[in-house]
């Protein structure tokens, strides 16, 4: 299965390899095989969520022997966890193409990286200094000012890694309290909304946007997801060239999330980005012609891009811890649409599944 030609359409029959396998690797397996597609997930904890529906190789991504089998089982490799080591992904592509490659991976995995891309784009981010030491702290809060949040520049997700400065927050060694590794001090914007808008890019260059979502955060974790997004017809617009500007400017395949802020001026600056199918994306499951998780297929695999169009009024509700106990209630709840992770543990802010709601379009 290796050493296909790089830009080849890859028929249903064709193996997709996944790094990573969490639950959007267990709902990407699921898209591809309604299209006739195998999977194989490579993923280093065993008893993840996809490997229960799909075939598993657990190994660690610095295993080169691993990387290597897995390489040449597959004939492409895409990605539902952002933060696969680097060398991992190199290794990996001597062998096979793996879209999105290494050079969307360095940009997404670092914060500085990725706004550093960003503005050279043409594109607008909140104020943002790069911090690599407490001195290097204090310095960006004297040219930013407060209120700011301290983030470090690789690994944080779902408020995890980062630190709110308020006007009387003592910073006196704050930067150590997040490892003394580097990271990013973002000014704080005073938005309306944050929304974001997946955008997927195929090996022939087409873009197709979902639309722009409304998301509403509970404990830096996403809890709904409305759509369409209280947004003005030009807000949107703006969102969606943003989102197609930074996909093309990676000359990147596959599925791109960029998450936004929407300013009370009508700005519209980008917050972070994802290489990946995102949680704000999974309404698309119930809610659109093509599901996120089927447009990465379609994209990887060089098939022609799916109908991004709307079907209804939707509404995506995550299943936060606990939260999922209530399975039985979302099952006999009229038209909701129950979505469950197959994780064997809830912990507090874990996601364990979500709920699909879509409605008629207003009359």
């Amino acid at each position: 299965m290796s050493n296909n030609p790089p830009n080849r359409t890859l028929p249903p029959g064709s193996t997709i390899g996944i790094l990573g396998g969490g639950q959007l690797g267990r709902m990407l397996v699921l898209a591809a095989a309604r299209l006739g597609y195998r999977c194989r997930i490579f993923e280093p904890q065993v008893d993840c969520p996809a490997s229960h529906v799909a075939d598993h190789l657990a190994a660690g991504y610095d295993d080169l022997a691993a990387l290597d089998a897995f390489a040449k089982s597959v004939d492409v490799i895409t990605l539902e966890f952002e933060n696969v080591p680097i060398a991992a992904a190199e290794r990996l592509a001597e062998t096979v193409p793996v879209r999105p490659g290494a050079q969307a991976l360095a940009v997404a995995q670092d914060r500085a990286e990725e706004k550093t891309f960003l503005s050279l784009a043409g594109i607008e981010t909140a104020p943002w200094a790069p911090v690599a030491s407490q001195a290097d702290l204090e310095a960006a809060l004297d040219k930013i000012g407060r209120p700011a949040v301290l983030k470090t520049a690789r690994l944080g997700y779902d408020g995890k890694g980062q630190a709110g400065i308020k006007t009387d927050t003592d910073i006196d060694g704050l930067f150590d309290t997040l490892g003394g590794v580097p990271c990013v001090l973002e000014g704080f914007v005073d938005f309306d909304l944050e929304i974001s808008v997946l955008a997927a890019r195929g090996l022939d260059g087409q873009i197709a946007c979902f639309e722009p979502v409304e998301n509403i955060h509970r404990d830096h974790i996403l809890h709904r997801t409305l759509v369409p997004a209280g947004v003005a017809a030009d807000i949107a617009a703006k969102a969606e060239n943003i989102a197609r500007t930074t996909i093309a400017a990676l000359d990147y395949i596959g599925l791109l999330a960029v998450e936004m802020f929407v300013l009370r001026d009508g700005r519209v600056l980008v917050n972070e980005m994802a290489p990946r199918p995102h949680n704000s994306g999974h309404w698309t499951i119930d809610g659109a012609a093509t599901s996120q998780f089927e447009q990465v297929v379609r994209a990887v695999c060089g098939l022609p891009l799916g109908d991004t169009t709307r079907v209804g009024r939707c509404e995506m509700v995550n299943l936060i811890g606990s939260e999922s106990d209530d399975w039985e209630k979302f099952l006999g709840e009229p038209g909701a649409r129950l979505h469950l992770y197959g994780k064997a543990e809830s912990r507090p802010g874990r996601k364990m599944g979500h709920v699909n709601y879509v409605w008629p379009e207003k009359a």
